[in-house]
């Protein structure tokens, strides 16, 4: 593994005999800590974002699959 500063940016080049569902699961986790690095939400904003969601959802459901009687 080679590691690489360049510009505003960090290279990390890997073998080929890396399986590449493994390398993009720590991506995904890296992007995840780049996007929520700056955020200043708090676990109740996250909690009542996923409320309001939330709200509904088995309604339009039950309406997607036709389910309403």
């Amino acid at each position: 593994m080679i590691v690489e500063r360049q510009n505003n940016e960090i290279l990390v080049r890997f073998s080929a005999g890396i399986k590449t569902s493994r390398i993009q699961t720590i991506l995904d986790y890296l992007r995840y800590e780049e996007l929520t690095s700056k955020s200043t939400a708090s676990e109740d904003d996250i909690d009542e974002l996923l409320k309001e969601i939330k709200k509904g959802r088995w309604d339009r459901t039950k309406e997607e699959l036709g389910l309403n009687d």
